[in-house]
Formats: structure tokens, sequence, C-alpha cells
């Protein structure tokens, strides 16, 4: 097997904090919040399939696994942040349904075991007839993370050790073969993995497991309304600081990203879903662990007086590819670099393009039940 190095383009969509790799401001001040709720199951035990999951039936979405979100009004995005999250404006959400977990790969393999569903990353790339793009890009593949100067068991392959400095983004390579069966390669399965979240997911791929389940993808405004988890002023969503008494509230990188892992938290990619305290409404993960798909287009700043696109198709009318918005951070963010694992947190990802810690959860609006 062999893998490449990702043009700068594609790497400038996908890596963790490259809009701005500084650390934030200190923590604004706020009033002492008392910690989340412990987790009410054991993550390694969950199966990954919530009872009663399934597809839809005679037009009557499936409602497993999902939590009720009542809706109201919110001040969403961040003037302390990044300037992709300003300015905080006031946005009225209507009562909808979520997952309370993100997507796992024991739900997308009942999605595609059922349907036949071959995901963007298990197909052929299309390029114009003209297009001069080298062969290893026209192989099925998706972009996986290697850690520069760093070997993996994936790694022992022509190509695939990187040594380039940091400043270069030379930590995401194009793997064919990768893809959601194979998240790190083809020489990796999912093998006790049922319970994490699937990975190497493109737009559309997530949107039609939701059309499946008789559901949709969140908005940019219902996923930072559910994630924040009633605490509209606080910078995550159990509060002001990055861990409550010493503990890790989710599943992020520690130490100097990208060369240094201290996995305090014990994972060094994804993590089950459900291992981390649920926030106030009883939303696992809803930050760290991996980003996740909205159906907002993307937009440089909020702009809050014009509505907001949503992504009808992953091309557009000349077959360029969308960027939406994908929220909520993962296992790559660290405090050095990528301090997006915050509600208020955004970044733009073409939508035709999966990688190794993207993944989604769905909702169910009223007008779908």
């Amino acid at each position: 097997m062999k893998s490449f190095k990702l043009p700068r383009a594609k790497a400038l969509l996908t890596v963790c904090g490259l809009l701005a790799t500084a650390p934030l401001p200190a923590a604004a001040q706020g009033s002492v919040l008392p910690p989340p709720p412990m987790p009410a199951h054991d993550c390694q035990a969950y199966s990954g399939i919530p009872a009663g999951f399934g597809p839809a039936k005679q037009g009557v979405a499936n409602q497993a696994g999902l939590v009720a979100i009542a809706g109201g009004r919110f001040l969403m995005g961040s003037d302390e942040g990044y300037p992709e999250e300003k300015p905080v404006h006031p946005v009225q959400v209507q009562a909808f349904q979520i997952d309370q977990h993100e997507v796992t790969n024991a739900q997308f393999a009942q999605f595609v075991a059922a349907t036949g569903y071959v995901t963007q990353a298990e197909r052929v790339p299309e390029f114009p007839s003209n297009a001069q793009v080298p062969e290893q890009y026209r192989q099925p593949g998706s972009a996986v993370f290697t850690p520069p100067a760093a070997t993996h068991d994936h790694d022992h392959h022509d190509g695939h050790n990187q040594h380039a400095p940091t400043g270069n983004y030379n930590w995401w390579v194009w793997v064919p073969g990768a893809n959601w069966r194979h998240p790190g390669g083809p020489d990796t399965n999912l093998n006790g993995r049922d319970n994490h979240p699937v990975v190497h997911i493109a737009y559309e791929d997530a949107l039609a497991y939701a059309r499946w389940l008789g559901r949709d993808l969140p908005t940019e405004e219902q996923w930072e309304f559910a994630a924040r988890g009633g605490l509209e002023s606080a910078r995550y969503p159990w509060g002001n600081t990055p861990e409550v008494r010493g503990r890790l509230m989710a599943n992020t990188w520690q130490g100097s990203f990208p060369a240094k892992n201290l996995l305090r938290d014990g994972y060094e990619g994804t993590a089950p879903v459900g291992c981390f305290p649920a926030n106030n409404y009883g939303l696992w993960d809803s930050v760290g662990n991996v980003w996740e798909w909205t159906r907002s287009a993307w937009q440089p700043q909020h702009r809050p007086l014009t509505p907001k696109p949503l992504v009808a198709a992953a091309k557009d009318a000349k077959a360029n590819p969308a960027t939406g918005v994908i929220k909520g951070g993962s296992f790559l963010c660290a405090a050095n670099f990528c301090v997006r694992y915050r509600p208020a947190s955004r970044q733009p990802q073409e939508t035709t393009l999966s990688t190794q810690h993207v993944g989604f959860r769905t909702v169910l609006n009223r007008e779908q039940k």
C-alpha cells in the first residue's frame, strides 16, 4: 500500500485549526457551574446500536437513540474565539430531536447492509476528462492522520512516514483503501470498534444515512443549540474551564500537536461514544471525538441578518464541491492548536472530501415525524 501527501488545497480544508493556530484567549469569567452528570452507562459495553433502531417505515421516521430538544432562543457564536465564530447573535430554534450519540460504526454498517450504499471514499473519484491528476488520486481512498516523524501500525509502507516541518501541514496523507471500514488504511479494520463513531464520511454519505432513517442532518444553529446544553454563555458544554476538578471532559489531544500526544484521556484516536460526560441535554461527545457534519453552507463569519444557505447537494451546477460547516472539534484538537472543542467553534469542510476525524449525528424535525 502506498499513501500520498494531500495537496495543500485539500489540507487547508481538513486540518484542524488552520484558520487560526494560536490558543484562545483566557477563559471568560462566569458563574461556577455544577459538574455535568456522570456517564449513565459503561461506554465500553455499549453495542453501538440503540434499542429499536431501523429504517423509516411507511413514511414514519425511526426515533431510536434520539433526545428531545425543546428549542428556544439563544446567543450563537463567540466574540472571544476565532474570527469565524463572530459575531455573537441571537437565534431562534424550533423544537427538534437529535442523536444522543455520534453515529457509530455499528449503526452505519446496518444502513449499508440494508441498502448496499457505497461511500464516497469507496468509489473511484470523478475528475473532468482533461484534469491532470496523478494516478494515485484516481483510486478510492481518504485522508488519514499521520504524525510527523512518527510510525504507526499502518505506516510500514513506502511513502507513509512523514518528516516534514509542521508548518507544511503534512500530517494528512491520502491513503488508497482508507474508508469507514478501514479507518487507518486497508490493513486496519473495525474489530472491537462497533461503538466508535463512524469516520471517513463525506456529506452525501451522512445525508443518505439520515434519509434512510427518515431524518436529516442538523443545521449549524440546531447543532450549536443542542451542544451547549442550555449553558448559553459558557465556553464548553460543561462550563468555562477545559477540565472539571482535574477530570477530562472530552476526547481531545493532550500535549503538543502534532508531534506529542500524552494520551491522558486514554485514547489515541476515536473513543467509544459516551465515554465522556453528557451535557445537560443528554448529548454525549457534543465536542471532541470527531467533527460532525451540519447541512449549513460555509460562510467565513456569521451573518445574522442574512438567511444562511443550506447545502442542497455535494456539488454545484458546475460540478465543483460545495463547502459545508462541521462542528465540535475532534480527537486531534489540542490546547496549542485548534481549540475547537467548543460549541461555538466551526470549520469549513469540502463536501466531497472524507477524513479520519469527521463523522456526524442526525436530527428529526417536527415536519419529518
